[in-house]
């Protein structure tokens, strides 16, 4: 499967050593508007082509599958224009910046007959799927809270312009690290969001919220906790699940533990290989998808995830809660 990674920014890197290791899979082209970008991304894959625009990409039959890495308002046309051309598509999230993009890509992808999934990489990553896998053998019973800390850093020139953007990215701190945690808080919580609740700050000038705290309710009765905190003094990034005989904490920089009744055991413990472990797993995951398997992460799930973000502005700017209805059959 040649595949073709569009848009080299910092974690193009762990795509294209993804498909350097996997039979059957083959890094055939890099394309980034910044030609030395590209250069630098292609250059981990001997003999990778460089392009500066994906449509020459694609009109040159380069590529069977693409990577889309770009921002977010990108990730509409170029899976289209992929789908049109016959390519299969994985689109990193947040899946688009709308609901209804969301759906054009879907759509898209199904006539064309060509596979989608949706690179929520939080599914793959081994200090997650390891709390997933005890959670779903039911040691602990039924999950009945999720708690997820995060910290980022969202002060203008920390990161590329675009992120500033509402237009391109859709929003700020909630849409791009806020989509991470809703991701792993829902799979972990079982069902889908009823409803949600929202807080946003605009600090350090930012034209896009910065920080944000998220309340949801989910349709099994789980509830989620969810804190985004830009430039904190201490860095976090941990997920607590509160099950009913046990309480289960994942963070990639920590590992992830258990306690159970006054006893903690280790679930697994980090090492350095990890984050490009679950970009491995993920690229996996989408080539038998491309076979006819199922996606690890459902096209509604990652759906749902924008959805989400986009109800948690509503309930920020009204001051209310954001109900949640079940997508038409």
């Amino acid at each position: 499967m040649r595949i073709g990674l569009i848009g080299a920014g910092a974690v193009a890197p762990f795509h294209v050593r993804a498909a350097s290791v996997l039979a059957g899979a083959e890094l055939a082209a890099v394309c980034d508007i910044d030609e030395s970008a590209a250069r630098r991304a292609a250059h981990l894959a001997p003999g990778a082509r460089v392009f500066t625009d994906h449509r020459r990409m694609l009109e040159d039959d380069a590529v069977d599958a693409v990577i889309v890495n770009t921002p977010h308002a990108l990730h509409l046309p170029i899976a289209i224009e992929a789908a049109e051309a016959g390519k299969h598509v994985l689109v990193e999230k947040p899946m688009a910046t709308s609901v209804e993009d969301c759906d054009r890509i879907a759509a898209a992808c199904a006539s064309a007959g060509v596979a989608l999934t949706v690179g929520h990489i939080q599914h793959f990553l081994p200090d997650k799927t390891a709390a997933h896998a005890l959670i779903a053998s039911g040691e602990l019973g039924a999950v009945q809270l999720v708690r997820d800390n995060r910290s980022t850093d969202y002060r203008p020139g920390t990161r590329s312009p675009w992120f500033f953007s509402r237009e391109v990215a859709g929003g700020g701190a909630l849409f791009n690290i806020g989509a991470h945690c809703l991701d792993r808080s829902l799979w972990f919580g079982g069902a889908r969001a009823s409803e949600i609740s929202a807080s946003v700050a605009n600090r350090f000038g930012s034209p896009v919220e910065t920080d944000g705290v998220l309340r949801l309710r989910l349709e099994n009765g789980v509830g989620i906790a969810i804190a985004v905190v830009s430039d904190p003094p201490t860095r976090s990034d941990s997920l607590t699940v509160v099950c009913e005989q046990g309480v289960v904490e994942a963070d990639p920089r920590a590992g992830t533990t258990v306690r159970i009744d006054g006893r903690t055991r280790v679930l697994h413990a980090p090492t350095e290989h990890d984050i490009q472990t679950g970009f491995t797993a993920q690229l996996a995951d989408f080539l038998q998808v491309i076979d006819g398997g199922t996606p690890a992460v459902p096209l509604e799930h990652a759906r749902h995830v924008v959805e989400l973000i986009l109800a948690s502005y509503r309930s920020a700017e009204t001051g209310t809660t954001s109900i949640l209805g079940r997508v038409p059959a």
